[in-house]
């Protein structure tokens, strides 16, 4: 049925800002573990687009709040966008952990998990991009499943990081803040595919 009240695309120009910010924050995170030395550099960076990403999920809300008829249900659009905003909180988290607790020097295991969570983040940002064509969503599904593919990877990687923590031991105190650095930076992959699940869930209901 034809409806004279249209419905607001402008919601889809958000999730693009929002992925692209997700994008970014990932990849300032891997140069950061890349380029050590100017670790201070990628922190603010990473401040910076917290930030941005603050804001946009602030013009969705109050969009929301503004608008009758949305291209998707209102509660995918919150959920999405809370989504996307996590995994820039949980690499800000990360990040910032890295300075405060005076991290002298990456391991390979940051290395191999940045990696993961730049793929994965790349992924989600073509993934929110093929929202704007739910009728068409060429290329959507093998998106979305590499994306929990790499979640399994950042699994293992995590786990194998943290058994090697305890297994060579040292200073407890800095085995302790590791621990919670690969933590933080596994659940940004996470939450990577918690975008994928929410993504899936649109499109179910909407094809």
């Amino acid at each position: 049925m034809f409806s004279i009240i249209p419905r607001n695309t402008a919601f889809f120009d958000l999730f693009d800002k929002a992925a692209d910010v997700v994008v970014r924050a990932a990849e300032a995170y891997a140069r950061l573990a890349q380029d050590y030395g100017r670790r201070t550099e990628y922190v603010a960076r990473i401040r910076e687009l917290e930030h941005e990403g603050d804001e946009i999920a602030h013009q969705t809300f109050d969009r929301l709040d503004q608008t009758f008829l949305t291209p998707i249900d209102r509660e995918d659009i919150e959920d999405l966008m809370k989504r996307m905003d996590d995994v820039i909180d949980e690499i800000d988290a990360a990040a910032k952990r890295l300075t405060l607790y005076r991290i002298p020097e990456p391991t390979t295991w940051l290395l191999k998990q940045t990696e993961v969570l730049v793929k994965a983040s790349r992924l989600v940002g073509k993934a929110v991009q093929r929202l704007r064509n739910l009728k068409k969503p060429d290329g959507l599904n093998e998106d979305l499943v590499e994306i929990h593919r790499l979640e399994n990877v950042g699994d293992e990687h995590n786990h194998a990081a943290v058994a090697e923590l305890f297994e060579k031991g040292g200073d407890p105190m800095l085995v302790m803040k590791w621990k919670e650095i690969y933590d933080l930076t596994e659940r940004a992959i996470d939450r990577c595919e918690d975008i994928a699940n929410t993504i899936r869930g649109i499109v179910l209901k909407n094809t």
